[in-house]
């Protein structure tokens, strides 16, 4: 078999090897089994939130279990396939075959992506927020940059966005802006996207062409849905009422319909004014604010249970620093990943898509980009 085709096969092999053990195979297939029957049990329905609760897992199981099957078949058929074509020296088929092994390949790694994103909250949708850090104009250019790439790379992956909350800055860019991300494994996607951006580069806004540094914060917070359950007292709320900004338009600027809450114990402060009345905005910032102290309750287990593990020994990047340098020729390096981008179709950050790189190159000369037009 080619080289090229079996560097495949050993991808899918990897793939679905971390599947099963992360499912632990033999007990998952019990437990399918259990649920199977409980299922086909009538009394289940008596209890319509713990039927619910049942179903969930059990799609879960049988979509990962029948998913690894049905990749490890595949992959056997085309293996004989391709060594049949080998065999009668048929040079089209292998090429057909080891295509076909590549495009496996590929669905292998977002199944195994998928299959490891079984945290609680990880299918949910997901608000995203992006805040300015210190700096002024650069700062809140950079915020602007980053709230360009978040919304293109959730389109890309067939996400729907909308602007929950915006705060232009003075001159450009933004002060801070809030995104509800909506689609499959939303949040499991985005969470690691939490913490502190900063940027390098030559500012297009200092005439001395003067190399600056710029921070600006995302946070990443799941929306809570039935499953989740977030008790707030309103006697814990300070509730303000603001006129919106923004382009404006018929009613959405004259009247007071903005709405900041914040939660008194924790100090979490959240607002939302893309709705037109002030009754919708509440409830929207109440959903945002379940979130962000359920979010902070997730944060508080994960550190719980990484204390129990051994000390680290390199840098975590999630909820910590992440750098970006723009160098002059539109070289683009993530400290993070040790990536440069030499164009504006390489790979900047693994976790997001090319675009990301091409906006942050054309960026050197300080000439405006919109995102949505690059490719």
């Amino acid at each position: 078999m080619r080289a090229e085709a079996q560097a495949h096969v050993d991808r899918i092999k990897a793939a679905t090897a971390l599947l099963r053990r992360f499912l632990d195979w033999d007990v998952a297939n019990v437990r399918l089994a259990e649920l199977n029957a409980r299922v086909e049990d009538a009394s289940l329905w008596n209890d319509p939130k713990a039927a619910q609760e049942v179903m969930r897992e059990r799609r879960r199981l049988d979509e990962a279990i029948g998913a690894t099957l049905a990749i490890e078949q595949e992959m056997a058929d085309t293996v004989e396939l391709a060594e049949m074509a080998e065999a009668e020296g048929d040079e089209a088929l292998v090429d057909d075959a080891v295509a076909a092994l590549a495009a496996l390949a590929a669905r292998a790694d977002e199944d195994k992506t998928k299959a490891l994103l079984a945290g609680e909250a990880d299918g949910n949708d997901t608000y995203l927020e992006i805040h300015a850090g210190a700096g002024g104009t650069e700062s809140q250019d950079w915020a602007e940059m980053l709230l360009r790439m978040y919304q293109r790379w959730a389109e890309r992956r067939g996400m729907k966005v909308e602007l929950v909350e915006h705060q232009s800055g003075e001159q450009a860019g933004i002060k801070s802006a809030t995104l509800l991300i909506k689609g499959e494994n939303a949040y499991g996607f985005a969470k690691t996207e939490t913490g502190v951006h900063r940027l390098v580069r030559i500012s297009p806004y200092d005439s001395s062409a003067r190399r600056h540094t710029s921070f600006s914060s995302v946070g990443v917070y799941p929306v809570i849905d039935d499953n989740i359950v977030v008790e707030v007292s309103e006697s814990d709320l300070k509730i303000d009422t603001y006129r919106a900004s923004g382009a404006g338009g018929q009613h959405v600027n004259t009247t007071d319909s903005a709405v900041r809450i914040t939660h008194i114990p924790t100090g979490i402060i959240v607002a939302c004014q893309n709705q037109r009345s002030q009754h919708k905005n509440k409830a929207e910032a109440m959903n945002m604010l379940k979130a962000r102290i359920y979010e902070a309750e997730l944060r508080k287990r994960e550190e719980a249970a990484s204390a129990e593990h051994a000390a680290k020994t390199d840098i975590g990047w999630g909820h910590q620093i992440r750098s970006y340098v723009l160098q002059p020729y539109q070289l683009v390096k993530d400290l993070r990943t040790g990536v440069t981008s030499t164009a504006p179709g390489d790979v900047l950050d693994g976790a997001l898509d090319p675009f990301m790189a091409a906006a942050l190159a054309q960026r050197v000369t300080g000439e405006k980009v919109d995102v949505e037009d690059v490719d």
